[in-house]
């Protein structure tokens, strides 16, 4: 049976993003299918799969930690360009939040690229995010909507442009796979040039 301590310890915090971060390893490089306990265990450098089951209850449980600690990884980069932009640019400028959000994403997956490919693998691997749900409104959507108060952008749909600039910052780490060359400062800055152009207003 897991015991789990009621109150994390520094200790155990620290193991736990351990095994985080060899399960990314273990997963970007060999495939999510490959992920055992026994593989993780070996890779960190574990004695027993069972420091594993003491933090996780299962690979699920541990998948679940994965994803979030990667997709908080990428609010923090993404926000941190966000932030950096609205201080040159002043807060609420739509265009230079638009630009700042693409441009973070594209540099995340460029610079954390185990991370990516891992987070591709259990995409593909379990057909889908384990343990996250759709909010109603994703922050790009109400960025579009802010745009559109302020007459920054033109009238279009919102769900439908949102889509969109997610999907072609969500292909990167597929192109990567099969072009790890390929120049993602070109890829980020051609995506914010096609899509303000396509929400500015006239």
């Amino acid at each position: 049976m897991r015991v789990t301590p009621a109150e994390p310890t520094l200790a155990s915090t620290a193991r736990r993003a351990q095994i985080v971060a060899a399960t990314i390893e273990v997963i970007a490089a060999d495939g999510f299918g490959q992920a055992t306990f026994a593989r993780i265990a070996e890779h960190a450098g574990l004695s027993s799969t069972r420091l594993i089951s003491y933090h996780f209850a299962g690979k699920d449980e541990l998948i679940k930690a994965v994803v979030q600690d990667v997709l908080a990884s990428i609010a923090a980069y993404v926000g941190a360009a966000i932030d950096a932009a609205e201080d040159e640019a002043g807060a609420g400028n739509a265009t230079a939040i638009l630009r700042a959000y693409i441009e973070g994403n594209v540099g995340f997956i460029d610079e954390h690229r185990a991370q990516m490919q891992a987070l591709l693998q259990i995409v593909l691997g379990s057909a889908g995010l384990p343990g996250q749900q759709k909010p109603t409104e994703i922050p790009l959507e109400a960025l579009l909507r802010h745009g559109q108060s302020t007459g920054e952008f033109r009238a279009f749909d919102v769900p439908s442009v949102a889509g969109a600039i997610q999907r072609a910052i969500e292909g990167l780490p597929f192109m990567l796979a099969a072009q790890p060359d390929l120049d993602c400062d070109r890829y980020g800055a051609e995506l914010v040039e096609l899509y303000l152009r396509g929400v500015r207003a006239a």
